[in-house]
């Protein structure tokens, strides 16, 4: 195990109608008056953002409004929210939503602090050091932004996704009531169980020896995900299913179970083309993605692929072969997204074959990193698996 500190201050306050107490929290970490970002109407509909006004309004807090942010969110309406803010004095940021508007609610709170483009952070132009404190009343579980110091914004002028990290953009608190997520459709439940189980991945695929103890943190996230992830398409309403699935969703990504060991994060820039390019959902681009990855790193090391498909998926060990047992894990990783709605190759998910150089043209280098340094050609192989794949 490596050398790491872990800093996770985030206060996640969880459980049913916990929203009502926003306005509390909110004052406790020093707001006088508040953007709320939200999405679409949903929020509005459900009657989510009134409750979260009248209890801004019953402790004294000012607030005014700025929806309408898009899965992987734009600088557009960020710019917009910078100018909000500073047109209107607000010194907290409270999140309603899910993932894209965690993410964008960052970009708004660093941008504010910043005479310049906030882009020039997300372009790696300059390092993220002071931000707007910011608040989360979650309503999808998958991103972890609620929990995480990251954020994933695209640029519409090129339609680019790149992302910041900093721990001074997580959130002072989470609201996390899992009665929010019993509303979601299938389609988008299945992508946040995806983007819960990459996280993980993208952690558990390490070079790293000896990281038994966050292995196993691994291994027990994943398997409660293969569980509660057909339980809540069939069963939406399950409250208990839907709880064990959020909290999952943030300790997948507030990198507790990333501590000590090297991390990867290829699938995830190989995919935010995909999603920058076609605006696909990001878990339905992973589910196509990562399988993919797997195939082509799996003899990096057979027997961590191995390792994952026993502890898993229930894979038997083939010890004369355990590439075979590997090449299993990955079949049944792939079997399994597919089991809850998830495409598994670019015509399922909308992608074409024939932009795969432009999706390789524009990614964000990674060359140097993860698990398996990647260079054009091989992400250029990546996407082609990921064209062809079937069950």
């Amino acid at each position: 195990m490596d050398n790491f500190n872990f800093y996770s201050p985030t206060e996640f306050v969880f459980g049913k109608d916990r929203e009502n107490e926003c306005g509390e929290l909110v004052k406790k970490y020093g707001g006088t008056k508040v953007l709320i970002h939200y999405g679409g109407g949903s929020a509005v509909r459900s009657g989510l953002i009134d409750r979260v006004k009248t209890s801004l309004d019953a402790a004294g807090i000012a607030h005014v409004e700025l929806g309408g942010v898009k899965p992987n969110p734009r600088d557009t309406l960020i710019y917009k929210g910078i100018e909000m803010v500073r047109a209107n004095g607000v010194d907290f940021i409270l999140a309603v939503g899910g993932g894209s508007t965690i993410d964008s609610s960052k970009g708004i709170a660093v941008g504010s602090l910043y005479d310049g483009d906030f882009w020039d952070f997300y372009a790696k132009k300059l390092p993220v050091t002071k931000a707007l404190p910011i608040g989360v009343v979650q309503t999808i579980a998958a991103a972890g932004s609620e929990g995480s110091g990251a954020s994933v914004v695209t640029k519409e002028e090129g339609m680019l996704k790149r992302d910041i990290g900093s721990d001074v953009i997580r959130p002072k608190f989470a609201v996390q009531n899992p009665a929010l997520l019993c509303t979601l459709p299938a389609y988008q439940t299945a992508c946040g169980i995806t983007d819960i189980m990459a996280h993980i991945f993208e952690r558990y695929f390490t070079n790293t020896e000896e990281v038994e103890t966050t292995d196993r943190l691994c291994e027990g996230l994943l398997l409660a995900m293969v569980k509660e992830g057909p339980r809540a398409i069939a069963d939406p309403a399950n409250y208990q299913v839907r709880a064990n699935i959020m909290w999952a969703g943030t300790v997948a990504h507030n990198d507790i179970v990333g501590c000590g060991r090297s991390q990867d994060w290829n699938s995830h820039a190989i995919e935010h083309e995909l999603s920058g390019l076609y605006d696909c959902a990001h878990g339905a681009g992973l589910a196509v993605i990562m399988p993919a990855w797997m195939e082509y790193v799996v003899d990096h090391n057979v027997m961590r692929f191995a390792q994952m498909a026993t502890r898993v998926f229930g894979c038997q060990m083939n010890f004369e072969n355990p590439k075979a047992t590997a090449l299993e894990g990955i079949k049944a990783f792939r079997r399994f997204l597919h089991s809850i709605g998830m495409p598994i190759n670019f015509a399922e998910l909308g992608a074409k074959e024939e932009d795969i150089p432009k999706l390789v043209e524009k990614l964000n280098p990674g060359d140097g990193w993860g698990f398996v340094p990647l260079k054009a050609k091989d992400v250029t192989a990546i996407y082609t698996i990921a064209a062809h794949a079937t069950l």
